[in-house]
């Protein structure tokens, strides 16, 4: 019985430790594990604060063969009742002259990079729609699996 209980303690520690992860989060699996230019998954999602501020990242894992030590990403966004986007472009370092800088198991590599240095204010209440497509020169991009977005609350 005393067993019992500090079970169910332990679980409710567990579960009231989670809380969620902030406003988004979705990943897109490539097919073939290689990522073609053709290929620009889009993230749709619902704004409902205009007040807080949140952090946007790139998501995106890799196999340990991927040849490069970056990745250039086009990130066309676009806002609630607009039909203009909003397209910017970054280059994502993936490793340094020793190791990758993502988290990795075996020759599977996963990297979350934050986008913009400062927190975004997103101005409308709404549906946005963001799409990610790589802007490198190799076509397709082999060895990478996945890619997504991740979008924060900041506390």
């Amino acid at each position: 019985m005393l067993i019992r209980s500090f079970q169910l303690i332990i679980l409710a520690l567990i579960f009231s430790a989670c809380s969620e992860t902030g406003l988004y989060e979705k990943v897109h699996f490539l097919k073939g594990n290689a990522w073609s230019s053709n290929q620009q998954p889009e993230f749709v999602f619902e704004v409902k604060d205009t007040v807080s501020r949140y952090q946007v990242y790139f998501l995106i894992r890799h196999g340990d063969a991927y040849e490069f030590n970056n990745v250039w990403i086009r990130l066309n966004s676009k806002l609630p009742g607009d039909s203009v986007e909003r397209k910017d472009r970054f280059d994502i370092p993936l490793a340094n002259q020793n190791k990758w800088l993502g988290s990795g198991m075996d020759d599977i590599f996963d990297h979350r990079v934050l986008l913009y240095r400062e927190p975004v204010k997103f101005s409308k209440t709404g549906q946005y729609t963001i799409s990610i497509g790589h802007d490198m020169r190799v076509e397709p991009l082999d060895h990478v699996y996945n890619v997504g977005l991740r979008i924060e609350k900041v506390n």
